[in-house]
């Protein structure tokens, strides 16, 4: 460590055991208080010799997973906790392995391949917005998880997926995540998880939730029929050796497209309804763009580019609550970034909640204001990473922004939506979820 190396302040191992109650509730006011107090990053000892160095500088983030992302790796918490629930595929992989899957797979997301997908998507989404019941109370997340768990199914499999498989897989989904989430933050309990058998019993889950995916990749491949969707991509891919992905990294990589791909898109459109419902006047300029763009084309690619409004909307409610909230990677060489010295094998904690609402990067940062996103994301590609950034960035990104335009010009057109709640609760787990997302619907007329 060189003399003009900054010291990372520190928050003590004490502090963090006494705090420990909140933190598996919801940790952000406890990293909220703490950057808040040290700075834009911190050093948070959560054991002996063990610790997690936080930070919400765009700038380190931006270095780390795009300017020097080669000498950077995904924390044990992706490529061995995450592993064991839903197998080796893009998300949990690294190195040679990891670059080969995302030159196979990156076609299937395509835009040309995508528009293939959008009438089945938006099918996926009328269908779940027939649950909406008006004039009453409900809490809107249940139906934006199936719907977001439907639009995968719909784009994986076609029609050909039985509805109590899909159901069983989707619980599966959720048990697992619960269960990593209590391994993580609960890192002190980790031998009475494994001596009670509490982790065995959701290995068998997952083991269940592959033969079901076995079951019905093989349906597929007797069935002899084409469907043009996710499932004939990856199943004629064909690696540059011209081998095909043997059948446990296809089940590794649709596992990943059911956790990856419903989980997050659920959240981003709960949080973005809820927003609506506190900004009424944006619900209208949605209706009337929606309006407009029928009229213009009954293209749904042609449709879904250019519904800017709703975009600006989407993008600011991913500003404001990005489902990704943390991203995480470890160092293989020691490295340097503005006389911060990290020795190899820190482990890197990114605050990406806290990047999107840092107030010298953002005018009113905690205030809703899609007028921002008027130009596109891209005018803050250096602050705003709601998809990750670099050669990882979400491969879904393209999928994820098309199917919720589709979903929230839709559900603006046939409801108003109102308010219940003054505030906006949410649930810190693998993802930002949101909690009690009560509202009401009136039928628009």
């Amino acid at each position: 460590m060189n003399k003009k190396d900054k010291k990372i302040p520190e928050v003590s191992l004490l502090k963090f055991l006494k705090h420990s109650a909140n933190i598996l509730k919801n940790p952000l006011p406890f990293h909220h208080n703490n950057f808040e107090k040290k700075g834009d990053t911190f050093r948070l000892n959560i054991g002996f010799n063990k610790s997690v160095i936080f930070s919400r500088d765009a700038g380190l983030v931006e270095y780390v997973l795009q300017k020097n992302q080669k000498n950077y790796v995904k924390s044990e918490i992706q490529t061995r906790d995450l592993v064991k629930y839903v197998g080796e595929g893009l998300l949990t992989s690294e190195g040679e392995h990891w670059k080969r899957q995302r030159k196979l797979i990156q076609p299937a997301f395509h835009k040309k391949q995508l528009a293939n997908l959008m009438d089945a998507i938006k099918q996926a989404i009328l269908q779940e917005y027939d649950k909406i019941t008006t004039e009453e109370e409900i809490d809107i997340f249940p139906i934006n998880n199936d719907l977001a768990f439907q639009t995968v199914v719909k784009s994986l499999f076609s029609s050909a997926a039985n509805q109590e498989e899909i159901n069983r897989l989707q619980f599966i989904t959720e048990e697992t995540q619960k269960m990593l989430v209590k391994e993580l933050r609960q890192p002190y309990l980790g031998w009475w998880f494994k001596a009670s058998g509490k982790i065995d019993g959701y290995l068998k889950l997952t083991a269940e939730a592959r033969n079901i995916l076995k079951k019905m990749v093989q349906e597929r491949r007797d069935s002899k029929e084409r469907y043009d969707d996710l499932l004939d991509m990856l199943l004629e891919a064909k690696y540059e050796d011209g081998n095909f992905m043997d059948e446990e990294q296809l089940i590794d990589e649709i596992l990943i497209l059911f956790t990856a791909g419903h989980e997050t898109t659920s959240n981003s459109l709960t949080f973005t309804a809820q927003l609506l419902a506190l900004n009424p006047e944006w619900q209208e300029k949605i209706y009337a763009e929606t309006l407009k763009l029928k009229k213009q084309t009954d293209d749904l690619m042609s449709f879904v580019t250019q519904a800017q409004i709703t975009q600006q909307v989407i993008e600011e409610s991913m500003r404001l609550y990005p489902p990704a909230y943390f991203i995480d990677r470890v160092n293989l060489e020691a490295d340097e970034f503005n006389g911060l010295h990290f020795e190899a094998g820190s482990n890197l904690l990114f605050s990406l909640h806290e990047v999107h609402r840092h107030p010298d990067l953002w005018e009113d940062p905690d205030y809703f204001k899609p007028e921002r996103f008027a130009e596109g994301g891209r005018k803050y590609s250096s602050q705003y990473f709601p998809f990750g950034a670099g050669p990882r960035k979400c491969i879904g990104n393209n999928f994820a922004m098309f199917e919720m335009i589709i979903a929230v010009t839709e559900l603006v057109n046939r409801y108003k939506i109102i308010a219940v709640n003054k505030e906006i609760d949410i649930k810190p787990l693998i993802t930002l979820k949101p909690k009690n997302a009560i509202l009401r619907f009136e039928k628009r007329i």
